[in-house]
């Protein structure tokens, strides 16, 4: 794949997520215009993870059955027609439609991810799902930073207007750059791709690396959906752009994790997942500070993006690889622990912050955090007491029968 070609799908991704989480650096005047309860803003991000739910349970299957390319390409188009939408929202209902359906149309970010792993050489599957997974993490943290400069000036509206036509522009490009998969196996039919979905939930390998998923992106979202509380307020009383520079921030994290798909080729994800987690709880120490600094809450920012974009890729990369021939599938189902980890996420930690102020936020983000790096281990133990057994009982089957 050309260097080209992954640019245009990081910039699928960005723009897709971007328009989920361009609500986190507005959240005060989005929900004051539309009638929101300071303590319910956490809904208006949470409520794209919820349409995001709903568009892996029943688009994503999609990909498994109809040429990728166009889908992106439709996907986008949805996406644009939501975010006009959202824009032109009079009323707090509307809203939250066009984001729920702006959150459903963004699994064009699986779809894309697997056109990836699709089209790469085994040898670089993984680079290739880490330079395009870096535009979700761009998507999510560059949106914060853009959101709140173009807000502060235009207006919130502004924010989704501008997404809509990067999407309109973004869906011309893919259908004109990008190639048909080729030599494809493809499963009989719709149906089948989503009722083959609850298989995988018995899965060991699938189920470990989900929870892991459920628990990292609830520790992101605690983050990243709570972080402008505590910035407006005292002793910092900040503006919507100056809150988005924070984005820049953890982008540097992010985008430093994007070798972690060489890292993923190289066969050493899990044990990456493992120093990442602890990294990630680490992290929250540092960020917990933010009432009394800024300089140290920066750095734990950074790492915290980081450590969860390494865990992402190497999740991704284990199962693309476990399944080749279900790659929508199994990202989209896998996605599902992410979208509810996110959601869960921005919803507490907005209640949590109300009733606890940003040590409460951070024990949660790090409680998270604390949860995944639990499955991993517990994964690790199973995984080689599995391997012991099965030792055991081949050297008995190889061993010489006694004398009678």
């Amino acid at each position: 794949m050309t260097a080209w070609r992954r640019l245009v799908l990081a910039m699928v991704c960005g723009v897709a997520v971007a328009s989920i989480y361009a609500a986190q650096p507005v959240l005060e005047p989005m929900g004051h215009d539309l009638g929101v309860p300071p303590g319910l803003t956490g809904w208006i991000v949470a409520t794209g993870q919820f349409g995001y739910l709903a568009g892996l349970v029943l688009l994503v299957p999609l990909g498994d059955v109809v040429d990728r390319r166009r889908l992106i390409a439709v996907h986008l188009a949805i996406t644009a027609a939501s975010m006009i939408l959202t824009a032109s929202a009079s009323a707090s209902w509307v809203a939250f439609f066009g984001l729920a359906a702006a959150g459903m149309s963004a699994v064009v970010v699986q779809t894309t991810v697997a056109y990836a792993a699709s089209v790469s050489l085994p040898a670089e599957r993984g680079r290739n799902i880490g330079v395009v997974t870096s535009g979700v993490v761009v998507g999510i943290l560059g949106a914060r930073a853009v959101a709140g400069a173009v807000a502060e000036v235009w207006g919130w509206q502004s924010v989704y207007a501008v997404l809509a036509v990067l999407s309109l522009a973004l869906a011309a490009v893919v259908l004109r750059i990008l190639p048909p998969e080729e030599h494809r196996t493809r499963p009989a039919g719709y149906v089948q791709a989503v009722s083959s979905l609850g298989g995988l939930f018995k899965q060991r390998l699938f189920l470990s690396r989900g929870l892991i998923a459920f628990f990292l992106f609830a520790s992101f979202g605690t983050l990243w959906s709570g972080l402008s509380l505590p910035l407006t307020g005292a002793p910092w009383q900040m503006g919507e752009s100056q809150i988005g520079l924070f984005g820049f921030v953890g982008l540097a994290g992010a985008l430093g994790a994007a070798r972690a798909g060489r890292w993923a080729d190289a066969g050493r994800a899990a044990r990456v997942t493992g120093l990442a987690l602890a990294l990630l709880i680490l992290s929250w120490a540092a960020i917990a500070q933010l009432p009394w600094s800024l300089w140290v809450p920066i750095v734990g920012i950074v790492l915290l993006d980081f450590a969860v974009q390494a865990v992402h890729v190497s999740n991704q990369h284990l199962l693309t690889t476990a399944h080749p021939d279900r790659i929508s599938s199994i990202i989209g189902s896998y996605m599902v622990f992410y979208s509810l980890g996110s959601a869960l996420g921005a919803a507490a930690t907005t209640a949590v912050f109300a009733a606890q102020g940003w040590a409460g936020s951070s024990l949660l983000g790090a409680g998270f955090a604390a949860c995944a790096l639990s499955v991993w281990a517990a994964d690790r133990r199973q995984l080689r007491s599995g391997l012991n057994l099965r030792r055991v009982f081949r050297g008995r089957a190889t061993e010489p029968p006694g004398p009678a």
